[in-house]
């Protein structure tokens, strides 16, 4: 195996899709002898397109020892996968440890994610100049990408729409704070390279229709590899050309991810991305006189103080208080069906007790009446 492996490590293909020497060591330590290792290009229910030392390949899920306990293999995930037999398909052997995740909680309300990438190191979130700004979606998408471990970056696409893009800069530099803005175009191809300098690694799209995602993608990729749509004049809101999450080699290295638009983006359990994107107003929280301090009408209130001086708007407050809101109730939501879960096992794992104890009970019996 280690010879083998030596010789994946040094595929053309794998270090074009993000194989490293940390993943080289990783696989080295916990997959399967036998098994080589491969990344995810797309994932189906059932089935994965994958790139491996020698090639586009695919992956068998449903019945694969390494699919459980509700782990299955997403775009972006780096996977042992045993090599097909003249009987036997290929199939998953494990899913490495996961650097990343980019997730969002599931429109249903429940507790489950939905995975939308592993191992992605910048998130790139789409914001349209073509349309007025959207600063509470931006903040949520930013809280997304910050609880993904992800870098942030925030695209300003269709700056050849917008009258004046340095006024945008401007006014979205109070929403994405510690993150670098960068107006593009695809059409005139601005700002495209600034972009470029910006991102490194596996770089995910993320954004609404119409956002010009796959557009831009189309330039970084330096050709026309990604569907795109078009978008209603009437509201600006485009079709998904996007229909499933793929990962394709950009041509100055690195990898790029584009992603469906995102209808809704309810943020996960995690509440250290929306501190991230709200960092401002954790610094003023912990200026204030109390520290369980509501930032409503207390005394010596720091966040009201700048409300009042003009430094944080009210919109941001309330915006921060709607994404944490969301975020505890996801935790919470995720703690009772951890615990519920638990309790499960542990009354399976009762029974199966009280099942061996009765049987041995009766074998005993049984001794004792020859």
């Amino acid at each position: 195996m280690t010879s083998s492996l030596h010789e994946t490590s040094e595929s053309p293909l794998l270090r074009a899709h993000g194989w490293d020497p940390e993943w080289h060591e990783t696989f080295t330590q916990l997959a399967d002898p036998g098994t080589s290792p491969a990344r995810v290009l797309r994932a189906e229910r059932g089935l994965c397109e994958v790139i491996t030392a020698h090639g586009p390949g695919r992956v068998h899920l449903l019945g694969s020892p390494g699919v459980g306990h509700g782990l299955w293999p997403t775009t972006g995930d780096w996977i042992s996968m045993v090599p097909a037999t003249s009987s036997t398909a290929a199939h998953l052997g494990s899913v490495l440890p996961r650097r990343t995740l980019l997730a969002r909680a599931t429109a249903g309300g429940d507790s489950q994610e939905q995975a939308l990438a592993a191992n992605v190191d910048t998130v790139v979130v789409a914001v349209s100049l073509a349309s007025p700004l959207r600063h509470s979606r931006t903040e949520r998408l930013l809280a997304l990408a910050w609880a993904s471990g992800a870098t942030p970056v925030v695209a300003l696409t269709k700056a050849d729409t917008h009258p004046d893009p340095e006024t945008a800069l401007e006014e979205l530099g109070p929403v994405a704070l510690g993150v670098r803005v960068v107006a593009t175009s695809a059409e005139t191809e601005a700002g495209v390279d600034e972009l470029r300098a910006a991102i490194s690694g596996t770089v995910a799209l993320i954004g609404p229709s119409g956002a010009g995602k796959s557009t831009l993608g189309n330039r970084l990729l330096g050709a026309d590899l990604l569907a795109t749509g078009e978008v209603r004049a009437v509201d600006g809101k485009g079709r998904h050309t996007t229909a499933w999450r793929e990962l394709l080699p950009m041509p100055d290295g690195g990898v790029l991810l584009d992603t469906p638009g995102l209808r809704s983006a309810g943020v996960t359990g995690s509440e250290e991305g929306v501190s991230d994107a709200f960092s401002d107003l954790e610094d003023l929280a912990a200026q204030c006189r109390f520290s369980d301090c509501a930032h409503t009408t207390e005394p010596g209130c720091a966040v009201q103080a700048a409300i009042s001086e003009g430094t944080l708007t009210e919109r941001r407050l309330q915006s921060y208080r709607k994404l944490q809101r969301e975020a505890e109730r996801m935790a919470a939501r995720t703690d009772a069906r951890l615990r519920s879960e638990r309790l499960a096992q542990m009354k399976s794992m009762a029974h199966q007790h009280r099942a061996f104890a009765k049987e041995r009970g009766l074998a005993k019996n049984r001794d004792r009446r020859r």
